[in-house]
């Protein structure tokens, strides 16, 4: 097989920038490349040593160390909006997930559902317990994906075509159920978020755009990972079936508006993996009292959270709480999995919380494990929004293409174009 040329470029040796300052300087170094380069260069899988064609900017946008606002402005700053295109449409691809999944979260309900039953049939059906761990030890002898499956352990990363290729081998050459692989990727990607992750696996087997599978070709992977991976054929399936779920597709539910905080409260600001630029925040005029970091990783799933993820995520909040107490002067807490919320505010004197929304996914069921016992002590919990979701949200109801068509409009309507 002969692999599609590259385009030139020089290769440079990756790492995941894990705090703001290192993120800022990384969206500098790669903008001049976030224009027709990127678009000619995004799709190849070049291997963990040269990932010189993509940001690497997705675990810190994912935590919001830098918004997409910020990526955004940058790129088209740098290329204008018709060259930086590409780039743009992938940064609001995350954007898309994340509100049609706030508009239905009966679907993240049902993959953790069938993601349960999933993991305790591990228990009782031994021949899926060899499948599950030959997959994920990377011992099925298909070259490519006992590749990945090494990788997403190693870096906690994945180039987005191979996220495609290995769910598709997962879902289709395996024969694996597709929860239990979007439970892998959300325990080890230290870009993993529920929406971007159980949707992506959704569209793979054909249950977010009903009847529309992706299947992984030998050609196609050796093609774009530059001849790395020419496997034959024949390892691989020949057709993606789409994958069958009963009842219809949950109706849209109307997107939350943002809370408005007591300017007179005593507050405690609450930083957690979803946003960390409390410097964005708006907060000004508010009685704060202190701060705290809540570290909800237990909650993506009740098997074991991968190093590279943890200590990513931790060390990104880490990075916030500095920041963040640096700007108001103040203690931060941070808030163990079993900790509590009203005690944390208590111990300040504060008599609400306010923090950015959580969207739905394992953030958000910590939170609302403790909204009962907030409201018994009589502390408020305040959920902010940023204008980018105000506005974007909106036009995730149905696919992609329909807020793809509303960017520039969106754009416009928040100065950046």
């Amino acid at each position: 097989m002969r692999a599609i040329a590259l385009p030139a470029m020089n290769p440079a040796i990756f790492q995941f920038p894990s705090s703001r300052a290192q993120a800022l300087k990384r969206l500098a170094d790669f903008a001049p490349g976030a224009g027709r380069d990127y678009a000619a260069r995004r799709n190849y899988d070049l291997g963990p040593g040269d990932r010189s064609n993509v940001s690497g900017l997705s675990g810190a946008v994912r935590h919001r160390l830098v918004l997409e606002e910020e990526l955004v402005r940058t790129a088209i700053a740098t290329h204008g909006l018709r060259a930086a295109e590409k780039f743009v449409q992938e940064v609001c691809w995350r954007t898309y997930w994340k509100g049609w999944l706030e508009m239905r979260p009966a679907v993240w309900a049902r993959y953790r559902r069938e993601r349960d039953d999933a993991l305790a049939d591990l228990d009782t059906v031994p021949s899926l317990r060899r499948r599950y761990e030959a997959a994920i030890g990377g011992r099925t002898g298909i070259a490519c994906f006992d590749a990945w499956a090494g990788e997403l352990i190693d870096h906690g990363y994945l180039h987005n075509h191979a996220r495609m290729w290995f769910a598709s081998i997962w879902i289709y050459t395996l024969n694996l159920p597709w929860t239990l692989g979007a439970d892998h990727f959300l325990r080890h990607l230290i870009d993993g978020d529920a929406a971007s992750n159980t949707l992506s696996w959704r569209w793979v087997g054909g249950l977010h755009t009903r009847g529309k599978t992706y299947l992984a070709r030998a050609d196609n992977i050796a093609a774009f990972t530059g001849g790395r991976f020419d496997i034959d054929a024949g390892q691989l399936a020949a057709s993606a079936p789409a994958l069958c779920e009963t009842g219809e597709e949950p109706a849209c539910q109307p997107l939350q508006t943002a809370g408005r905080p007591d300017p007179s409260a005593p507050t405690l600001l609450l930083l957690h993996e979803e946003d960390l630029h409390q410097q964005s925040w708006p907060v000004d005029g508010l009685d704060v009292r202190g701060i705290a970091s809540l570290d909800a990783l237990g909650w993506r799933s009740p098997m074991p959270i991968g190093e590279q993820a943890q200590a990513f995520t931790r060390h990104a909040i880490a990075d916030a709480a500095e920041r963040a107490g640096a700007q108001h002067a103040c203690p931060v807490t941070a808030i163990a999995a079993s900790g509590s919320l009203a005690g944390t505010a208590a111990g300040c004197g504060a008599s609400q919380i306010v923090t950015m929304r959580a969207m739905t996914g394992p953030l958000k069921d910590r939170l609302d494990a403790e909204r009962e016992a907030l409201a018994a002590a009589g502390i408020g919990l305040v959920e902010l929004r940023h204008d980018w979701d105000v506005q974007f949200h909106p036009h995730a109801r149905r696919g992609f293409f329909k807020l793809k068509e509303a960017i520039p409009g969106v754009l416009t309507a928040l100065g950046i174009n």
